[in-house]
């Protein structure tokens, strides 16, 4: 499953994480189906409200999880 499903699942559904950080249900939707990315500045607060690491919702943005990076070494 990809990471921006984990969030939508944590948050509630798509209306909920919609909600929780002030966007409407079809931005989410968009990031859903990769109509657009999520902004790095919401991948942050996803993180936040989610638990699903921001590296996963950007990693072009934010790079690997320093735990990854640290296995590949």
């Amino acid at each position: 499953m990809r990471h921006i499903e984990h969030a939508i699942e944590a948050a509630g559904g798509v209306s909920a994480l919609a909600d929780k950080l002030g966007v409407k249900p079809p931005t989410v939707s968009q990031w859903r189906s990769s109509v657009r990315p999520v902004p790095p500045r919401l991948a942050l607060r996803i993180e936040g409200l989610t638990g699903v690491s921001r590296h996963g919702l950007r990693p072009d943005i934010f790079g690997q999880a320093p735990e990854a990076s640290k296995e590949a070494a």
